[in-house]
């Protein structure tokens, strides 16, 4: 059987192996891209999985200032469809990383 120091030192090394890999997810997930889009494509909003914002188009047919409450409701909704893409793509890169841990359903790992 283990000694205690032998069991602390396996689970002192796990942790360090787990927090290395947990950095070397963030460090994917903010090259892996995602494109919200609102009002059929006249908005379209690209980001990181991370949530960075990388970029905006507008559609020029937009660009009337008649038309500004729709463009600011587009933009909103845009963002939040990246956003949600986003979180979708960094879960499915969190999945992979965990899996085959013991981890309890449910549970949130830091920095996801």
């Amino acid at each position: 059987m283990k000694s205690l120091e032998e069991m602390i030192a396996a689970a002192q090394s796990a942790a360090q192996t787990i927090q290395t890999q947990m950095e070397q997810a963030q460090t994917v997930l903010d090259t892996i891209e995602v494109e919200g889009a609102a009002g059929g494509g006249l908005v379209k909003i690209r980001a990181t999985a991370k949530g960075r914002i990388l970029g905006v188009a507008i559609d020029d047919s937009l660009m009337e200032l008649s038309e500004k409450q729709m463009l600011e409701d587009l933009i909103t909704a845009a963002i939040n469809d990246c956003r949600t893409k986003a979180d979708a793509a960094s879960n499915a890169e969190m999945a992979k990383l965990t899996q085959g841990l013991p981890i309890p359903p449910g549970f949130k790992m830091p920095f996801s």
